[in-house]
């Protein structure tokens, strides 16, 4: 198996000066990354997801806390005698606590809390697709850039050798044919030039939707990021901690705790009871007592709803060996593309060498009138191709290098280093996880979380 190393073998610096900053350096792709990690609404929509089945958690968890109420009733009795309306009032103050389900709140609760760990890995998994938008952004501003700079050129070529086949006409070495393809061209070369700079802007609007902010004189890649050594290190690498398959793990622990809740719904229940109370037309009353509560018949509901659960159970199962089939797909795609992507630029890279010969050659014979300014124009043409399919090759180099890593599970802002203000998934959780109430020392420290994330 070839390694990675093998693979990049094409010449970084020789990369790095194809793909050329547009203006001045002013942005490179770390600081993009960052941009992006700090700007993306996909990564604030996601945690939002993420902190609101957080609180599933504490749901959960109030089913085992006890649940207090207060009531209170003003009556006007309306008797048959004239003058004797009596107004009454009452209090109470009602106590229910769960003292056991056989389990059912905490398998509950546990499976809230796999649910809670799957919807992270979800979110590492969206950080790697803001990334790898980024990554693309940013390669594709570089690469339309460089476009336009070679259709500049192209142009620039293509005018001369306007102005040659005027001069030679004039003086009868060439036909007024030869001016004519030579003027056709160039006119082609106007609105490939306009082609390009159209899509180049529309890469720096996708640039802005995928960093943040407009592209301004970025910087070229000078290498690419550390890769596996081998495929099947990759694949490997993969199955251990990619987001997608850690995902699909969580969503069966949950899915069978849920299952194990929902049996044990079948079975008896006891809470505790309790009340206290005061009434205008009787004396204070105060009561405490258990309560079983044991179901018999619901109309088939519960085992339906046991069936139901077993089922998910079975889907979570299949749903992750197909997730790891698919991630294993993606990294030998990305592999197998910056294998491809490589050989292109080395294919490139000779294709340009005998093209520019070519051209310098036939340039050189139409000057002694062995060849026609079409001629030349189709070997300019060539050139022109050989340079344009070298810079869109590079392109899919690093492209593919990041899909990869990416694929493997690595996109992420930790594994890159980035100095961004991380996330911490845990915060908010460890904040709402014991179920408190507003007033409380915990319930306060939550509420000034919650500001700051309704400040972002």
């Amino acid at each position: 198996m070839k390694t990675a190393r093998n693979l990049t073998k094409t010449s970084l610096f020789a990369l790095g000066l194809a793909i050329a900053p547009l203006q001045l350096s002013a942005e490179s792709l770390a600081s993009a990354l960052t941009a992006a990690y700090n700007n993306s609404n996909l990564l604030e929509q996601q945690r939002a997801t993420l902190r609101a089945n957080d609180e599933d958690v504490a749901i959960a968890l109030s089913a085992l806390l006890p649940q207090i109420a207060a009531e209170a009733d003003l009556r006007l009795s309306d008797p048959v005698q004239p003058g004797a309306d009596q107004l009454s009032s009452s209090i109470a103050l009602t106590l229910q606590l769960l003292v056991w389900d056989a389990g059912r709140s905490q398998l509950t609760i546990e499976a809230a809390k796999e649910t809670v760990l799957a919807v992270r890995a979800a979110l590492v998994q969206q950080e790697q697709q803001v990334l790898l938008d980024a990554v693309n952004a940013y390669l594709q501003v570089l690469r339309d850039g460089r476009v336009v700079q070679l259709r500049e050129n192209n142009l620039r070529l293509i005018t001369q050798e306007l102005r040659a086949a005027r001069d030679r006409f004039e003086v009868g070495e060439v036909t007024r044919t030869d001016v004519a393809q030579a003027e056709a061209r160039l006119a082609e070369a106007r609105g490939s030039l306009v082609d390009a700079q159209g899509q180049l802007e529309i890469s720096r609007e996708l640039y802005k939707i995928a960093v943040g902010r407009r592209a301004s004189g970025l910087d070229p890649i000078a290498r690419l990021p550390k890769l596996p050594s081998s495929l099947e290190a990759a694949k490997a690498q993969a199955r251990r901690i990619n987001p997608l398959i850690d995902q699909a793990q969580h969503q069966i622990k949950a899915a069978e705790l849920s299952f194990a809740a929902t049996k044990a719904a079948t079975r008896p229940s006891i809470s505790l009871n309790g009340s206290a109370g005061h009434s205008s037309n009787a004396n204070n009353s105060a009561n405490i007592g258990l309560t079983m509560s044991v179901p018999i018949y619901q109309g088939g509901q519960l085992s339906a709803l046991t069936r139901q659960s077993l089922a998910a159970v079975h889907s979570a199962k299949a749903g992750l060996n197909q997730t790891v089939l698919q991630v294993e797909q993606g990294v030998a795609n990305a592999w197998s593309q910056l294998f491809v992507a490589n050989a292109q630029v080395d294919a490139a890279d000779r294709q340009i060498r005998a093209a520019r010969i070519a051209f310098e050659g036939v340039r050189e014979e139409a000057k002694l009138g062995a060849r026609t300014t079409l001629d030349v124009l189709d070997a300019e043409q060539a050139l022109f191709d050989a340079r344009t399919n070298r810079v869109v090759s590079e392109t899919q180099v690093y492209s593919a290098a990041y899909t990869l890593l990416s694929s493997v599970g690595v996109l992420t802002a930790d594994a890159l280093g980035l100095n961004v203000d991380r996330y911490d998934p845990s915060e908010y959780y460890n904040a709402v996880q014991s179920a408190p109430v507003p007033s409380s020392k915990q319930g306060k420290k939550l509420n000034r979380i919650l500001q700051r994330y309704q400040k972002n």
